[in-house]
């Protein structure tokens, strides 16, 4: 812990259980309904109004804690199926119907999301992400300027690691070898994958920025194995060298961009790798402290939607045995006993959370700026985990001013949003 008397910033907060682990229905009344009105996450390429029916079954069957996730994956699928009938209609007439399914594909990958989330740890929610993205990447495909999703070489993996890093890419049109432009690689997070985050990729497209969007170890279709230290170099590694063969990349103008879990590492690739980098940002992430026992013994019943340490269990390697995942994460994960905080080089690396942060303690980025190289900081006060929305315009601004670009971060913000036209 960073805060003085050796607790932690939000100490007092620990203890107090969110009204949204009472019921499905107090989470979407309390922390869903708003953002699925808005279009934003977790409900990225999604409306309300695709919602409603599920959420009014699931509130009428008195859905709570702890959930079955297949019983709970299943509730989505008739609404998401229906979504897609109306996707598969409109793609027949031709280029007359082209935008229409590319809205209905990717509203239907919205549902998909939501049933698999926070992760798909059952049959039913894996057989959601595989439609899902099936659905997210013909949805993407459809547009003006469609996204593509590549199978990088995974080149130095293991034998018992995938052979290729699924990403998601699109490059300006403006790219040249002649005239290359700069790239954001955009690292998801615990829950939020490539379908999702990809809402940030015709914003940079505007801007003249290339983007690439991919999956940390133990989440999506990463192929690194989840409960190997070493296995996020040798994944970025491979993705790098796939990158300085790209003519239209800037590679004196590659950042990264990380989300929440994905902070974690950005953190660790800004020291393993920071020759290749021009900057990183770690957004709401963690490196030392998000591992402690204390620490995640509280953390299922705190600002996280759902189980949260059940689920980094599940993402770093260990199942269901969460107990066993809070007694060895620190001594295996951890940035700080592994050393790699206090490493004499790191690239230009930015931190950026809320201070009030429920799922990963802000004394993670304080112990960051105590060790090695100097890095930039910015906490937004008073927020919780990300610090939204006035943390995307910092870093927006950021990365900009890395870049060289003259953009405008409100009009930026306006890309994200869905708004649905049919």
């Amino acid at each position: 812990m960073a805060a003085p008397g050796g607790t932690y910033f939000i100490q007092s907060a620990l203890k107090t259980p969110a009204a949204h682990h009472t019921s499905f229905s107090q989470l979407w009344e309390t922390k869903w309904k708003k953002p699925a009105e808005m279009g934003v996450y977790p409900f990225m390429f999604g409306t309300a109004a695709d919602f409603e029916p599920v959420v009014a079954e699931l509130v009428k069957q008195d859905f709570h804690e702890p959930y079955d996730w297949d019983a709970y994956a299943k509730m989505y699928f008739p609404q998401a199926q229906n979504l897609v009938r109306v996707a598969e209609e409109a793609e027949k007439i031709g280029d007359a119907g082209r935008e229409k399914a590319s809205e209905y594909y990717l509203r239907a990958s919205a549902v998909y999301r939501i049933s698999r989330f926070p992760a798909p740890r059952s049959e039913m929610q894996r057989w959601a992400w595989k439609v899902g993205k099936e659905c997210c990447i013909k949805g993407l495909g459809l547009r003006p300027h469609p996204v593509s999703e590549i199978q990088v070489p995974h080149t130095h993996r293991l034998d018992s690691e995938g052979a290729h890093i699924p990403i998601y890419h699109l490059l300006p049109s403006s790219a040249t070898k002649a005239n290359p432009v700069p790239l954001v690689i955009i690292f998801t997070g615990l829950d939020g994958y490539r379908t999702e985050l990809a809402v940030w990729m015709e914003g940079w497209r505007q801007n003249g920025v290339a983007t690439i969007i991919l999956e940390i170890p133990g989440t999506g279709d990463c192929p690194a194995k989840p409960d190997d230290v070493t296995s996020p170099d040798r994944l970025y590694s491979s993705l790098f060298d796939w990158i300085a063969q790209q003519p239209g990349i800037d590679q004196q103008k590659i950042a990264i961009w990380a989300f929440s879990t994905g902070g974690y590492y950005a953190i660790r690739v800004a020291h393993t790798h920071a020759s290749k980098l021009a900057g990183v940002v770690a957004l709401g992430g963690g490196c030392h402290h998000m591992f402690d026992p204390e620490w995640l013994s509280e953390v299922n019943h705190l600002e996280y939607p759902f189980d949260l340490a059940n689920t980094l269990a599940y993402k770093w390697g260990y199942g269901t045995d969460v107990e066993k995942f809070k007694a060895e994460a620190s001594d295996k994960f951890s940035l700080l006993k592994d050393g790699t905080l206090d490493r004499p080089v790191c690239a230009r690396l930015l931190l950026v959370n809320g201070t009030e942060d429920e799922i990963f303690p802000i004394d993670d980025y304080y112990l960051a700026l105590q060790h090695g190289a100097p890095k930039e900081a910015r906490f937004v006060t008073g927020t919780k985990h990300m610090g939204e929305p006035m943390s995307f315009f910092i870093i927006l601004n950021w990365l900009y001013r890395l870049f060289g670009i003259e953009a405008d971060p409100v009009k930026q913000m306006q890309t994200l949003p869905f708004k649905p036209k049919y």
